[in-house]
C-alpha cells in the first residue's frame, strides 16, 4: 500500500468561500517535506490543467500524481463528457485513478435534494459511462461516497453496490458521517474497494451532521476532522484488514480543513505528520 496526500488537508476545497486557500507551492512542498510520494489533483483550477505543466510542477516536488477527486451531477447525463475529458486530463499527468461523487448540483454539502427512481438509475448508468470513457484512458473510476451528496447513507452505498459494478472509494471519514461502518463495509465487499481516503473523524460531531443539527461546513470548522488516531474510526483495523485482503492501492491521507487567515501555515504539515506516524506504527511502512 501506497501512502499519498491530498490538498484538502491544507484547506483547499472546491466548495466556494470555503476558507482560505494557500498557494500549491505551499501545498506541495509540505506534502515533499513529510516524505509523502504523491497527490491528488485537488479542485478543478488549483493545479496546471496542462498535463506537461502539471508533471513539471509535481516533479519540481518529487512528487507522483495518484488521480483526482470530480464531484459532478452523475444523475444529469451531460457530466459524462466533463468528467471524461477530466479523465483524459489526468491520465496524459500520469494520474492512475478518477474518484467520482454524486454531486446534487448545489454548492457546498449543507443540502441535499433527494433523487427520484428514474434519476437515480440515470446516476448508475453515467457512473458506468465515465468509467467506460477513463478506461480508454487507462484510468480506473471509482465511486466516492460523500456527505451531502446521493450516495451518502448507509442504506445509499449499498444500494449502489447493488446496481453497479464500480468499485468505491472507501472514505473513512464520509462513510462513518454517513451512518456506515467502514471497517465492516471493507470486510463485506473487499472485492469492490477500488481506493482508500484515510480519515478520522469525532464521532459526536459525525453524528450532529448525520442528524442535521449541525452543517457540514460548520461541523468541519469545529475540527470533526483530526489526525488518524485522534478520532472514532477504527483506523488500525481497516488498515490491517485492507492489507490481509490484498490491497495493493493508496492510502490517500486526508484531513478536510477549513483555514482561516489567523490559522498557522504549518498546521496542516504537523497534523498530517502525526497521521503518518500514527499509521507507520502498526504497519512499519515507508513512506517512499
Amino acid at each position: 500500500m501506497r501512502i499519498a496526500g491530498a490538498p484538502i488537508s491544507w484547506g483547499v476545497c472546491e466548495v466556494p468561500g470555503w476558507g482560505r486557500v494557500l498557494d500549491p507551492a505551499t501545498v506541495l512542498a509540505g506534502m515533499a517535506s513529510l516524505g509523502l510520494a504523491a497527490t491528488e489533483l485537488g479542485p478543478p483550477g488549483y493545479l496546471p490543467s496542462d498535463p506537461a505543466a502539471l508533471r513539471a510542477l509535481l516533479d519540481e516536488h518529487g512528487l507522483a500524481l495518484v488521480g483526482g477527486f470530480l464531484a459532478v451531477t452523475l444523475h444529469d447525463r451531460s457530466t459524462v463528457d466533463e468528467a471524461a475529458e477530466v479523465a483524459h486530463r489526468l491520465a496524459a499527468a500520469g494520474g492512475e485513478v478518477l474518484v467520482l461523487a454524486a454531486a446534487t448540483g448545489l454548492d457546498g454539502y449543507d443540502e441535499r435534494p433527494e433523487l427520484t427512481g428514474a434519476q437515480w438509475r440515470e446516476l448508475v448508468d453515467n457512473a458506468a459511462r465515465v468509467r467506460d470513457r477513463a478506461a480508454r484512458h487507462g484510468l480506473r473510476a471509482v465511486l466516492h461516497p460523500h456527505v451531502g451528496t446521493h450516495v451518502e447513507r448507509a442504506d445509499e452505498v449499498e444500494r449502489f453496490l447493488a446496481d453497479s459494478d464500480l468499485p468505491l472509494c472507501l472514505d473513512t471519514g464520509h462513510l462513518l458521517i454517513g451512518g456506515a461502518d467502514p471497517v465492516e463495509l471493507a470486510h463485506r465487499f473487499p472485492d469492490r474497494i477500488g481506493h482508500v481516503h484515510l480519515k478520522d473523524v469525532r464521532a459526536d460531531l459525525a453524528a450532529a451532521v448525520r442528524a442535521g443539527r449541525t452543517g457540514y461546513a460548520e461541523a468541519v470548522r469545529q475540527r470533526m476532522y483530526v489526525p488518524l488516531g485522534d478520532g472514532d474510526v477504527d483506523v488500525r483495523g481497516l488498515v490491517e484488514l485492507l492489507r490481509d485482503n490484498g490491497y495493493s492501492g493508496w492510502l490517500v491521507l486526508e484531513q478536510d480543513t477549513a483555514l482561516t487567515e489567523g490559522d498557522a501555515v504549518d498546521e496542516p504539515v504537523r497534523d498530517t505528520a502525526r497521521s503518518l506516524a500514527h499509521l507507520t506504527r502498526f504497519t512499519g511502512q515507508e513512506r517512499r
